[in-house]
Order: structure tokens, then C-alpha cells, then sequence
């Protein structure tokens, strides 16, 4: 009997924390680790980052190149998402972004845009070349993927990300000014496969080894 009902508290333990591992899940979406992705695209590392309910996907090469995933959901259905390496501050100011957005015929182009300002942006060249750049957009994730050269030595980065929810005319809106979208900001060691934020430590924000799977361009 004592075997019996130790082995019957046992199985309800386990159903419980299958229910609570269900719902956490659940509540915050896939994890970076188990995100799949069309055209059966890996990557060395990712991160679950800690603001905006988004994920970076990256591998980096010995030839000083960047190939990346970026994941997360627009503000809105017919928002956008961004994701920028700024090489000379940590913000928005400055950050050689990647924006992502529907078009009028419901297609997902990429632009690349220089931030210079905090208004209104405008479609423009980077200081990185980007190449392999494309966009997709289903189950209410938007997903930026892109290769970018780097200047030989830069094996560290600012990064930041940023999600809105309208594009006006063919150029998205200003994004929300909540602690979520002023803090979508921090560092990405290339190197160590480590992401850093600079708002202070997250538990969700870590490594993430998806594929032994290193690429070499």
C-alpha cells in the first residue's frame, strides 16, 4: 500500500508541474529554443530576450559575418518589428536598423533605415552590408531574417529591438513609449553566443545552443 500511494503521489506531482510548465508556455510563447523556422534555417545560438515578447536567433562565421532570426509579435496585425545593431550608442539614435512591415498587397518587405532622430524615420542605406534579407509573418510573429557583415574585429554589439503597430504611407509609425519599448536595448557577445541586457538581469534573457551547426561563408 505505502508503494502504491507514494507512486500515486508522485505521478500527481508530475502531472502538476506538466500543467504548470504547460501553461508558463503558454502564457509567454515559445521559447527560443523551440522555434522552427521555413527552408530549414538553423542557427548556433539564440536568446529569449527580455522585453517585447521576442527572440534573436545568430550565428556567427569566422569571416566576420552575422546571420540572424530576429522573432516578435507587432503591436498590432498590421504593425512592424525592428531589430538594429547601433555602433556607436546604446539607444535608438544612431541604430543601423532592420524594419520589418506589411505592405498595401498584405506582403512583409524589409527596409534597412539609419535612425537619426526621434521622428519620423525614413527608408535608407546602413552603415553594414545586408544581404539574404527577408520577412515572414504568421501566427501573429513577424520574423526578420538577414545577414550582416561586420567590420573585422567587431565581435561584441549593441543591439535593440522594437516592435509598433501601424506603418503610414510605407514608413512605420512611432512605437510606444512604455518601459517595454525603452528598454528593448543591450549587448550581443557574437563570440561567446551570449546576450546581455541593459536594463538589468532577466532570467529568460540567456544562451540558448539550438544546433552544433557552425557556418563558415
Amino acid at each position: 500500500m505505502a508503494t502504491s500511494s507514494s507512486s500515486s503521489t508522485l505521478l500527481i506531482l508530475f502531472l502538476i508541474l506538466f500543467s504548470l510548465s504547460f501553461l508558463t508556455l503558454s502564457a509567454n510563447g515559445l521559447t527560443c529554443s523551440s522555434q522552427t523556422f521555413s527552408n530549414n534555417r538553423l542557427f548556433a545560438s539564440c536568446s529569449d530576450l527580455p522585453h517585447l515578447d521576442s527572440t534573436l536567433h545568430w550565428t556567427y562565421s569566422s569571416k566576420s559575418t552575422l546571420s540572424l532570426a530576429f522573432v516578435a509579435p507587432p503591436a498590432k496585425p498590421n504593425g512592424w518589428i525592428s531589430w538594429a545593431i547601433n555602433p556607436t550608442s546604446t539607444g535608438m539614435i544612431g541604430a543601423q536598423s532592420l524594419i520589418a512591415f506589411p505592405q498595401s498587397d498584405g506582403s512583409i518587405t524589409i527596409q534597412t533605415f539609419n535612425i537619426t532622430s526621434y521622428g519620423p524615420v525614413q527608408q535608407s542605406p546602413i552603415a553594414f552590408e545586408v544581404s539574404g534579407a527577408s520577412a515572414e509573418y504568421s501566427g501573429g510573429l513577424m520574423k526578420i531574417f538577414a545577414t550582416v557583415k561586420l567590420p573585422v574585429g567587431m565581435t561584441k554589439v549593441n543591439q535593440v529591438w522594437q516592435v509598433g503597430g501601424s506603418v503610414t504611407n510605407g514608413v512605420p509609425d512611432k512605437h510606444d513609449f512604455k518601459a517595454d519599448n525603452m528598454n528593448s536595448k543591450g549587448t550581443l557577445d557574437l563570440l561567446k553566443g551570449e546576450s546581455g541586457s541593459s536594463s538589468g538581469g532577466d532570467s529568460r534573457l540567456r544562451k540558448k545552443n539550438v544546433s552544433m551547426i557552425f557556418f563558415f561563408f
